[in-house]
């Protein structure tokens, strides 16, 4: 008996869902009952029409440009989100039924507003900060709406006034973006604005960002640069070893990036502290005598490929992202004058995500650089000793490959 009065009812429900080609009559409109403002839309009440074969209940407007916005939700709901409103304004939204054979309802017209715009609140959350021959461009985005910010900037070169446009869009939460290849003497700015743009068709006008001074830096020569001996303190923090194995911490500022045919990267051998097994393995440190003094900018790491010095194909994930690699590091240098590593900021490698096994070798290759101010972009005062401090792993923080420092020869 259960098993019939189950079986009845299944019938009784997909019965709604078939389709009668002589089915030429309309559905009833849903009742509207109330909406509630959202910040770019509205969400509307209703209480669905009582037809059996009612598929979903649908809502449309027009835009101040003709253009035509339709929205559905299924008939099981008892709420529609209607988006894509710029401003608080009243709009007209036409609600109505759809069946199963595709019959449309009268029209309910709605008047609704918005209780804010989603692209005027991410346009007041924009910030641009010079960085290092580049600027970085944040925002905040809290709805996770799809946003397009075009970046018009207006600069000298060489005495020849040149325009750009940069066009980023993402749906994150938060949004750090940054723009590479602005190389500028000292002293030369450029001058930015930035108009924002939704999947709807609305456009704020253009904001005026002000003068952005790019700061430039170079890569480090490291012809000069030398390293403590494996458990030799400087300023009370002692070397780490990196010679288990085959492996050499010398490989670590060779210039030479382990592509896994190789074994051109440094292993601790899970004694990285001092070389001795007691003294355990992370955190450890690498400190580099950088043979002169410079004001440091970015770091660059390296991890490895492979570990085995066989032929692996480049087009492989290896190890990037993964495994032995370092995850996570501290950066210091050292002040001369108290005598004490002054901390500059910690980074987090992140793990890429979507990518393919050649997507992973390219990014793994090309290494993840990181800022030494991240939240202000700046120099690091003058220094000659860096100590990078290897603090976890993806797994256990063995392995390097390479680093490889930015910034400009400080005048000492």
């Amino acid at each position: 008996m259960i098993f019939f009065l189950a079986a009845f009812n299944a019938c009784q429900e997909n019965a709604r869902f078939e389709i009668s080609g002589n089915d030429k009559e309309a559905p009833a409109p849903p009742e509207y009952l109330a909406y509630k403002p959202l910040t770019g839309g509205a969400r509307i009440f209703y209480n669905t029409p009582k037809e059996r074969d009612i598929l979903s209940i649908d809502a449309e407007y027009e835009n101040d440009k003709g253009k035509k916005f339709h929205f559905s939700a299924s008939y099981f709901t008892d709420s529609l989100d209607v988006m894509g409103f710029a401003d608080t304004l009243e709009h007209v939204v036409n609600m109505y039924a759809v069946d199963r054979a595709g019959n449309c309802s009268n029209y309910i017209p709605i008047k609704v507003k918005a209780s804010g715009s989603a692209v005027q609140n991410v346009a007041k959350s924009i910030k641009i900060l010079p960085s290092f021959n580049s600027f970085i461009i944040t925002w905040d985005n809290e709805l996770r709406q799809t946003v397009n910010v075009y970046v018009d900037m207006l600069f000298d070169k060489q005495g020849e006034r040149r325009e750009r446009t940069w066009v980023l869009s993402s749906n994150n939460a938060a949004l750090w973006e940054t723009i590479d290849g602005i190389t500028l003497a000292d002293g030369e700015t450029l001058s930015a604005s930035i108009r924002l743009g939704d999947t709807y068709g609305n456009m704020t006008s253009s904001i005026d960002m002000g003068k952005i001074s790019v700061m430039s830096d170079e890569i480090l020569s490291k012809d000069n640069w030398r390293l403590p001996n494996t458990n030799d303190s400087i300023a009370g923090v002692p070397m780490c070893f990196g010679n288990g194995y085959e492996c050499r911490s010398q490989h670590v500022i060779d210039g030479i990036i382990s592509i896994g045919s190789m074994i051109n990267i440094m292993h601790t051998d899970n004694r990285g502290r001092t070389g001795r097994a007691s003294d355990g393995n992370a955190p450890w440190n690498f400190l580099i005598d950088l043979g002169d003094y410079y004001e440091l900018s970015r770091i660059v790491t390296n991890q490895r490929h492979d570990f085995f010095a066989v032929a692996v194909s480049p087009d492989l994930r290896g190890h990037y992202y993964m495994g032995e690699n370092v995850n996570q590091y501290n950066m210091y240098f050292l002040d001369e004058e108290t005598g004490q590593w002054e901390y500059i900021s910690q980074h987090t490698i992140p793990v890429p995500t979507g990518l393919s096994n050649l997507e992973f070798a390219k990014k793994g290759f090309a290494g993840d650089m990181a800022l030494m101010y991240p939240e202000t972009p700046r120099f690091t005062r003058p220094a000659r000793w860096f100590r990078y401090e290897a603090i976890s792993g993806f797994d256990q923080p063995f392995v390097l490959s390479e680093l490889t420092l930015y910034g400009r020869k400080a005048n000492k």
